[in-house]
């Protein structure tokens, strides 16, 4: 590949668009805010002139409900050899495409499994997908040359590529990301009118579930809108365990010592459950999850505290795995879980402790 097109300069479509220029294929960027292409223009990403001929691959960074049309565009001007949509649903613009009458088989559907809370161009980073799976969704009728551009762009921006039908995709798609981001909206809505104090007691667990409650609501409605069937089908699996969970801690309030019995039971399963599915999710790079120890250290908030412990980690010949961070409420301090491989967590407690930072147990 050596010329390509983005038509959409948002998160996904800019940050596709830096690391292809980054392995220098010539990138031209289109928007439908001309503004936005300049912007991408301007971080690197590319040029917003409009390419003299057809370019290698035409790439599709619109919202769902606005894919179809601007392919069918796309496809009626000639602007590329290929062309391909990063949208997060598959099988509606596939199914919009056929129905226009269009040719397919310049075309293939793909969604980057990757994406942070923040949008547009400024929030665009080369790396966005590095190690994240990126599906690919062909036709019988996707030539092979086009199946091979696809294969060329997901190597560029270093994701792994992953081969699945449409409706598959939408479906699962719908158990990972749709229905998970409404939950922790649900969750994330509970806090809007807390009580102060309450919030003030804000830990981890709460930031981890609500975290992507940040994202743009106007995207999201974007994406559900295309999606609502398989989203909504889970969702209300989802409510009849909160059914049967409210049971069960109601039976817990119970002067009934079977009562009880049965409620703690019914908690009980959906735990383990719970525990059961967890243990599903992919590690580090898509790999089989991992079990890793915590060395967790106290901190002040300064800055280069962060630095000198990973340096400091560095030091010992140890690899951090992966790193969170608690605010002490009230406090400017805070605590640093450092999850590294269980052989090396008493070597990295033990340089620590030697270079003066204080270990909570």
């Amino acid at each position: 590949m050596r010329t390509a097109l983005v038509i959409g300069t948002g998160l996904i479509g800019t940050s596709a668009a830096l690391a292809l220029a980054a392995r220098g294929v010539v990138v031209h960027l289109a928007d439908h805010d001309p503004e936005q292409a300049r912007t991408a223009a301007a971080l690197g990403a590319g040029t917003d002139e409009v390419p003299e001929g057809p370019v290698d691959l035409a790439i599709v960074a619109a919202p769902p409900a606005h894919v179809a049309a601007t392919l069918a565009d796309a496809m009626r001007r000639g602007v590329a050899r290929g062309y391909l949509d990063v949208a997060s649903v598959k099988g509606g613009p596939r199914r919009e495409l056929e129905a226009l009458g269009l040719d397919l088989s310049s075309y293939i559907g793909s969604h980057p499994m990757s994406g942070r809370e923040k949008s547009g161009p400024l929030a665009a980073t080369g790396d966005l997908f590095e190690g994240r799976p990126w599906v690919l969704t062909p036709t019988r009728d996707t030539d092979t040359e086009v199946l091979n551009l696809a294969l060329e762009l997901v190597s560029h921006c270093r994701a792994v590529p992953v081969v699945m039908d449409a409706d598959a995709h939408d479906r699962a798609v719908a158990l990972v990301s749709h229905m998970p981001h409404l939950v922790s909206s649900m969750v994330a809505a509970r806090l809007e009118h807390a009580e102060e104090a309450a919030v003030r007691l804000c830990g981890q667990g709460i930031r981890d579930v609500t975290r992507i409650a940040a994202s743009d609501p106007r995207m999201w409605i974007d994406i559900l809108s295309a999606n609502p069937g398989p989203v909504a089908d889970l969702l209300a699996d989802v409510s009849a365990d909160l059914d049967e969970t409210v049971q069960a801690l109601r039976a817990l309030q119970s002067s009934d010592e079977s009562k009880r019995r049965t409620g703690a039971d019914g908690i009980e399963d959906v735990l383990r459950r719970g525990n059961a599915g967890q243990v599903r999710v992919p590690g580090k790079h898509g790999s089989a999850p991992r079990a890793y120890e915590v060395v967790a250290v106290l901190i002040d908030d300064q800055p280069g505290q962060l630095a000198r412990i990973f340096a400091d980690a560095g030091m010992a010949g140890v690899n951090i795995e992966d790193v969170r961070i608690e605010h002490a409420t009230g406090q400017q301090a805070g605590l640093v879980q450092l999850m590294v491989e269980p052989k090396a967590a008493p070597v990295l407690s033990a340089a620590l402790r030697e270079r003066g930072w204080a270990l909570r147990q």
